[in-house]
């Protein structure tokens, strides 16, 4: 009886073989999930989309906004004297939810304090209705392995993108109804 304590040269040539497959589906593998790249979205300006000059002090601005935004039927998650930030939800379709979030700024612009200047973003969330399937069994230990299925199903809403409102007219709109409460905040002080 003869024993081999090496393998043949057939079984050494099978293996770097199969080595070799396996490494170029490695690197096949690898070269397949390079990250998506995206160019750059933001480019500086002059232009003055989300911020206006008022000629008010940066709490009365900030009142101007918070109360904007209640006249819209957004919920106010923060409010300090010089910033305020409000929410909203929105279902478009039955099985699309959006949520936005509106965040201004007040600071002082001039030295006196009594102009201000309002930045303000809005961002928009989008939530999509997902529905999973989960099944579990029930065993009755005294009577043997007996199981029976119990499944449910159960839903949730899962973020599925999120931007930056940059509409000029979005914003166009919120500072002009800004200045409405302003004159109408300006009028109460001098005639009251």
């Amino acid at each position: 009886m003869r024993f081999r304590l090496f393998p043949t040269r057939f079984t050494v040539r099978s293996g770097v073989a199969a080595g070799g497959v396996a490494l170029a589906v490695l690197l096949a593998g690898c070269a397949s999930t390079t990250p998506k790249t995206f160019g750059v979205q933001e480019s500086f300006g002059s232009v003055a989309t989300y911020s206006r000059l008022f000629d008010a002090t940066p709490q009365q601005t900030c009142e101007a906004s918070r109360r904007a935004l209640l006249s819209q039927g957004f919920i106010i998650s923060t409010h300090q004297p010089e910033m305020v930030e409000g929410k909203k939800s929105f279902q478009p379709e039955a099985e699309s939810h959006l949520q936005m979030v509106v965040r201004v700024v007040c600071v002082p612009e001039a030295n006196d304090g009594k102009v201000s200047l309002g930045f303000v973003t809005a961002l928009q969330d989008t939530y999509a209705l997902r529905k999973t399937n989960n099944s579990a069994s029930l065993g009755v230990g005294a009577i043997g392995s007996v199981s029976l299925p119990v499944s449910s199903s159960s839903e949730s809403l899962v973020k599925v993108g999120s931007e930056t409102i940059s509409k000029d007219t979005f914003y166009e709109s919120f500072f002009d109804l800004v200045k409405r409460y302003l004159v109408i905040d300006q009028a109460q002080a001098i005639g009251g």
